[in-house]
């Protein structure tokens, strides 16, 4: 027996970061571009772009920035920093939860 979890931030009931804009990040920092990543993705540019819009503007940060010459995409350092912070904060609830079903106080058949 598992015990799951499923993780992401909000605010007043609104998504603001979770697995689905790390993966489309993750996808945009593979890609250097937000139209390609949303390919990858099989999203369209304008859920991907909204998405991208919604937890900037509810985090108050950018995640992301063009490329100087303007036919790219890249992540702020910021968006990074959130993205780490949730690969470990993950790893931490996954390293607990494993403990936890280790103890669970039922039978095991």
């Amino acid at each position: 027996m598992e015990i799951k979890h499923k993780l992401w931030l909000e605010r007043d009931g609104r998504v603001i970061f979770g697995p689905g804009r790390d993966g489309l990040l993750k996808a945009v920092e593979e890609c250097r571009s937000l139209n390609a990543a949303a390919k990858k993705l099989k999203m369209s540019y304008r859920a991907a772009w909204g998405r991208i819009k919604a937890s900037e503007e509810r985090l108050g940060i950018k995640l992301v920035e063009m490329d100087s010459v303007k036919h790219g995409m890249h992540l702020t350092d910021e968006a990074k920093e959130l993205m780490n912070w949730l690969d470990q904060l993950e790893r931490d609830i996954a390293r607990l939860l494993n403990k936890a079903s280790g103890k669970l106080p039922l039978r095991r058949s």
